[in-house]
């Protein structure tokens, strides 16, 4: 994902001046196309996030579109207030990437983890959190992102992530795509774990159980046109992210159906364990051991679909 990103960002930087990119200290060699054909508007802000987040802002006060860059926990829970104060209540375009979201840097340990960013970010007036699946929604919200007049934060994977879109997907900010049809339940998945859920709904499919699944690519504002068609066709929804079960993408989905009226579909989170791993290990290990695992889905949708 973070080489889609910076190959896009590059191109986009080419096609329109004002796009400034603003870096934690990190991905120096990654830009060094950007560099080359837009040196004047790369910004190495060093280990300085706070402010590289207040440089941002007033770029953007300024008729620019600064794109913050760097590792998720360094670029939301380091510099929130900024992000909050800056630009927030300011309500600018900035543009907050985040890479190595959830577990991706796992071997690196928990001050790499970003389980919590979802959460904290989606709190925020103002704010707009994309989850891109793969490299291609990347691209295609990047450039979205530019269209959207107020703060926009993005949680991207890091590198190797399988791309999922055979083709170019009509991509909208705030509107999910069908990536598979289904009768019997549906799978919402935001963010870097749509392979595992294809992995679960195509195991599912062979235990004769049809799964619907879509990409939730928007968690703020969240396709509420979408929600209440799934949520009236089906009888059990399972929401699937790589973030804390508490506050995130199925949080926010609990919030809507709490507002709704008439018989609904039964919601099911499927998240990481509310609690820091200690362990250093690949993500797949990370993931299993804080109970995200395609296996893990399986179980938990059969088991409520045979109860119906």
């Amino acid at each position: 994902m973070r080489n889609a990103f910076a190959d896009e960002v590059t191109k986009l930087a080419v096609e329109d001046q004002r796009v400034v990119l603003l870096s934690g200290d990190i991905g120096n060699n990654l830009f060094e196309e950007f560099k080359a054909s837009s040196e004047k508007r790369f910004f190495n802000c060093g280990v300085a996030e706070a402010n590289m987040m207040g440089v941002a802002a007033g770029l953007a006060l300024n008729g620019l579109r600064p794109i913050v860059y760097t590792i998720t926990p360094f670029t939301t829970t380091r510099c929130l207030e900024q992000i909050r104060d800056d630009v927030c209540y300011h309500d600018v375009p900035v543009i907050i990437v985040g890479t190595g979201a959830g577990l991706s840097y796992a071997e690196l340990g928990p001050t790499h983890h970003s389980c919590e960013d979802i959460a904290i970010l989606r709190s925020l007036p103002g704010m707009t959190v994309l989850c891109p699946c793969d490299s291609v929604e990347v691209r295609l919200m990047l450039r979205e992102s530019l269209k959207h007049d107020g703060p926009i934060y993005m949680r991207i994977g890091k590198k190797g992530e399988p791309a999922v879109h055979e083709t170019l997907p009509a991509l909208k900010i705030g509107q999910s795509i069908t990536m598979r049809q289904g009768n019997d339940v549906c799978l919402l998945s935001t963010g870097n774990v749509m392979p595992m859920v294809l992995e679960a709904a195509d195991s599912l499919e062979k235990q004769g159980i049809s799964v619907c699944v879509e990409s939730f690519h928007t968690v703020k504002p969240l396709d509420t046109k979408r929600l209440g068609e799934v949520f009236r066709r089906y009888r059990i929804v399972g929401a699937v992210e790589e973030h804390n079960q508490i506050g995130g993408f199925a949080s926010a989905i609990a919030e809507w159906v709490t507002a709704q009226e008439g018989p609904l579909a039964r919601l099911v989170g499927f998240s990481l364990a509310d609690r820091f791993l200690h362990e250093v290990g690949s993500q797949r290990y990370a993931r299993e051991r804080l109970g995200l695992t395609a296996q893990v889905l399986v179980d938990g949708i059969r088991r409520r679909h045979n109860a119906l």
